[in-house]
């Protein structure tokens, strides 16, 4: 196949992941959008109940008055504060926060189920709307634009930087994670299939 023919099948693939509306542009499908956030959230996921309980309560090396238990619930608190700005205002229920001093890591995981749900459904709410989030009288703050690749970016990437904050507290905690969970925290593929366990 000729260099030619390749970038027409590249630019056809493109296109035809998009749905025209108009001359104001295109707008991303929800294949483009929900299922990376999705991608996202396993992985947060993964993080989270792979962090041994013995570190749970361990302040981050360097980070005095942070534990690891404070990081792991900033994850859904954060989404939480981002729901209540962004999704409150359309009609989505913003879940509850956990408490970062107190709260196990079953409850975190719960929260994040919740979490990922309600960042999902402000992320189509922004699809439906021709490819923005709808600005609502609770977001002052102003620093992120709101079509949906930001607004995807940018949670993908604050998730992104707290999971390298923990992989390496783990480390110097002395609790480093197994080779097999760093590498499913890279795998972003649709998750492989468990194998099943010759009878004997």
């Amino acid at each position: 196949m000729g260099r030619g023919t390749s970038r027409s099948s590249s630019r056809t693939h493109i296109e035809n992941t998009t749905r025209e509306i108009g001359s104001n542009g295109s707008v991303p499908t929800e294949a483009l959008i929900v299922e990376p956030w999705r991608t996202n959230c396993r992985v947060t996921r993964l993080l989270v109940g792979s962090l041994p309980p013995k570190i749970w309560p361990e302040a981050l090396p360097g980070l005095p008055r942070r534990t690891v238990r404070m990081v792991a619930a900033h994850f859904h608190n954060s989404r939480s504060g981002w729901i209540n700005t962004l999704g409150v205002p359309l009609g989505i229920p913003r879940p509850p926060r956990v408490n970062a001093f107190k709260a196990t890591r079953q409850e975190v995981l719960a929260g994040l189920r919740e979490s990922d749900q309600g960042i999902e459904d402000v992320l189509r709410a922004g699809l439906e709307a021709g490819g923005k989030v709808p600005a609502t009288a609770k977001y002052v703050w102003r620093n992120l634009p709101l079509d949906v690749g930001h607004v995807l970016s940018y949670f993908i990437a604050h998730e992104a930087h707290h999971r390298g904050q923990l992989l390496l507290a783990a480390r110097q905690l002395g609790a480093r994670l197994p080779r097999e969970v760093v590498d499913r925290m890279w795998w972003w593929q649709p998750p492989k299939p468990a194998k099943k366990k010759a009878r004997g």
